[in-house]
């Protein structure tokens, strides 16, 4: 198919123009052939998959508060594993209807976890072991524990009364610190599809568990940085552990790429730290934009292990926030933690495959007011030699995203350069420094600040990019200076994230210039402002999202002009593609109408353009994540992570996955239609 022009041919001026064009065309009702194969929307390029971006064929379901999987009629899920199922027959599986009994607080509960699947499972990704991908492994992220819904009168999460209450807890009961480290980390999993219905392998060579106390070596700029060197590695070149794991992503070499995202959480006593005076004063201020907590820490990790103590360690922290590489097929490889992707709170990594053979990864840092990354290899993928590409995410540019008014942005690199703004001067040693104060270097540079980016990941059908921010509540419906970790800054809203107070977050859309994703400018658009199109008001020209036009209350899908089609969202987390283009949304937070998180879909071209349907709805309290689908489409695998927030061990909320009277228990589903067929067809 012949190109259409690039996106730096057009006028932003112009796309809005065409935007409105295309509405009024639909609006009129006429003729939708020609608009499938031209007019996919704001960034115009050649999509050869418009026709079946427009085939999901599935009943939309109503938003739902039961404690169940709820899905279109036609449609059924296979639990593929649960927390605490033991990966190799010779281990026990967790018996969780003794935790209320204090199961976990046994002195060999913790040796038997690290041979179970892990808890809160978030990421999930898919590596065929055959042809026909009736056996994978499966990669699953274990992002932390939920400790009140695991110990008898564990205190839970909260503000520093609670923590300190965590403390108290701890020091009486080391097993909880003990389990929670053989708890988080990564699943790897051999999976099986026997007359349809998928299972995991027990016993699988490929089964393994990756903890927060694995080794781990260090790759690329930062490794024997002064930072990383602590008593127990002075090299600053071997870690233990990883955890805080979130999404992730897969490599074109096929290794596994797991993100360390909220690993603040885990570190205490930031003040102590403060208050001795024979630290590095470079030290104490490169914390400051994570947040390390003042005093107790939210596990209380540092009661027990002293590498979380920061008085002890002022360095270890950071050591973690960075993307590690996992070679899914070979459990002897050691983990390498990837430092020249940066270090922030990693959300996920999304990495592809340049038309000159480099490789970009997109990432987004999940807090308020951080940043949109990409990182481009200096060296190009080999496909004839997967051994060749171990080091490719080592050496090459981290780059930061700064979206213009015009519609235009810019990729900005975090380069050390002694005449450059990111030098010593500016608190920069060298390029390491650079990398483990990403967030600091990002904000010296420009880079806008975002609502909470998280998932960002490219459509393979038409290489698009698609920023999921989550939602920000710390922004004023006008500019208004104020603080957040330990910065002031401007929390009123700007371009690329419009809505002052935003509750329900909302998606971009980006197209590299020339279609290349080495390219440093691009053109983006707001494609889905979440919220509910029939309870307040739903826009439909671009133009109308502009700071201080758009209330709490609009929602705005991708110009789609029919409310009554549309299901409400908030709270946009991961998200995914199938092998059509559709993009699938999975949500961690408030909806419009107080229902469950679940899970939605809509086109990203043609007619049907943000058509957004709700496909799926999880059970009390869990966050539905992963959002993988397997090559042939027939099945989406999804993550159900903590079932039952809220509760506790002796009061649960939810019974999900087992039925009544049992514990909650965070579980990988596959779901698939009844009798096969492609997912959302």
């Amino acid at each position: 198919m012949k190109r259409r022009p690039g996106p730096d041919a057009v006028t932003f001026r112009s796309l809005i123009r065409e935007r409105f064009t295309r509405r009024q065309v639909l609006e009129a009702g006429l003729a939708l052939a020609p608009l499938a194969a031209g007019s996919a929307g704001l960034l115009q390029a050649p999509l050869a998959v418009a026709d079946g971006a427009s085939a999901l064929r599935f009943r939309p379901i109503s938003g739902s508060k039961d404690d169940a999987i709820v899905l279109p009629r036609g449609y059924t899920f296979d639990i593929v594993a649960r927390w605490g199922e033991a990966l190799w027959s010779r281990s026990p599986d967790l018996d969780a209807a003794k935790l209320a009994a204090g199961a976990l607080l046994s002195p060999d509960a913790a040796a038997q976890q690290r041979r179970q699947f892990g808890q809160s499972c978030d990421a999930i990704h898919f590596f065929p072991l055959d042809a026909r991908g009736d056996r994978a492994i499966l990669c699953v992220n274990n992002e932390y524990t939920q400790d009140e819904l695991m110990f008898p009168g564990h205190p839970g999460t909260g503000g520093e009364t609670v923590r300190r209450a965590v403390s108290d807890y701890v020091r009486k009961h080391r097993e909880v610190v003990d389990v929670g480290v053989a708890a988080q980390g990564v699943s790897v999993i051999e999976v099986a599809r026997t007359k349809g219905r998928w299972r995991f392998v027990k016993d699988s060579r490929f089964n393994r568990r990756i903890t927060a106390d694995t080794p781990m070596d260090v790759g690329g700029p930062a490794r024997g940085a002064a930072l990383m060197k602590t008593a127990a590695d002075p090299t600053g070149a071997r870690v233990l552990g990883t955890f805080g794991n979130c999404a992730g992503g897969h490599t074109p070499w096929q290794t596994y790429l797991t993100a360390e995202e909220n690993i603040q959480d885990y570190f205490g006593n930031l003040e102590a730290l403060r208050a001795r005076s024979d630290v590095d004063a470079r030290i104490v201020e490169a914390h400051r934009r994570f947040r390390m907590y003042r005093n107790n820490s939210l596990y209380g990790w540092e009661n027990v292990l002293s590498r979380f103590d920061l008085p002890q360690e002022p360095c270890e922290p950071f050591r973690f926030g960075w993307i590690v590489e996992i070679d899914p097929h070979d459990p002897t490889r050691t983990p390498v933690k990837k430092t020249a992707l940066g270090r922030f709170a990693h959300e996920g990594a999304s990495p592809t495959i340049a038309n000159d053979g480099r490789v970009a990864v997109y990432m987004g840092d999940d807090d308020k007011f951080e940043h949109v990354y990409k990182f481009v290899s200096s060296g190009k993928f080999d496909a004839k030699n997967p051994a060749a590409n171990r080091q490719l995410l080592d050496r090459g540019t981290l780059y930061v995203a700064r979206f213009d008014a015009s519609g235009r942005g810019q990729w900005l690199p975090l380069v050390h350069d002694p005449k450059g703004p990111l030098n010593a001067a500016a608190g920069f040693a060298d390029q390491g420094e650079v990398l483990i104060k990403a967030r600091a270097a990002a904000s010296v540079l420009g880079a806008t600040q975002m609502d909470r980016p998280e998932d960002v990941e490219v459509n393979p059908a038409n290489g698009r990019i698609y920023v999921a921010c989550t939602r920000n509540e710390e922004r004023t419906a006008v500019a208004t200076e104020g603080t957040y970790a330990g910065r002031t800054l401007d929390k009123g809203p700007n371009i690329a994230n419009p809505r002052g107070a935003n509750p329900w977050g909302h998606i971009i859309e980006i197209q590299e210039a020339g279609d290349d994703h080495t390219a440093l400018e691009f053109h983006w658009e707001v494609f889905l402002l979440a919220g509910d199109p029939a309870g307040g008001r739903l826009v439909t020209n671009l133009a109308d999202l502009a700071p201080g036009r758009v209330s709490a209350r609009d929602a705005y899908y991708a110009g789609y002009t029919n409310a009554a089609d549309l299901s409400p969202i908030g709270s946009p987390d991961n998200i995914g593609f199938d092998p059509a283009g559709n993009l699938w949304i999975v949500t961690d937070g408030t909806q419009p109408n107080g229902n469950n998180d679940g899970c939605w879909v809509c086109p990203t071209a043609g007619p049907l353009r943000g058509r957004l349907q709700q496909f799926m709805s999880g059970p009390i309290g869990g966050e539905v994540c992963g959002c993988c689908f397997a090559p042939d489409g027939e099945t989406l695998f999804l993550s159900i992570q903590h079932p039952g927030e809220g509760g506790s061990v002796l009061e649960p909320r939810s019974h999900w996955p087992d039925g009544p009277g049992t514990q909650p228990r965070s579980s990988v589903i596959a779901v698939r239609r009844e009798g096969g067929g492609t997912v959302g067809s």
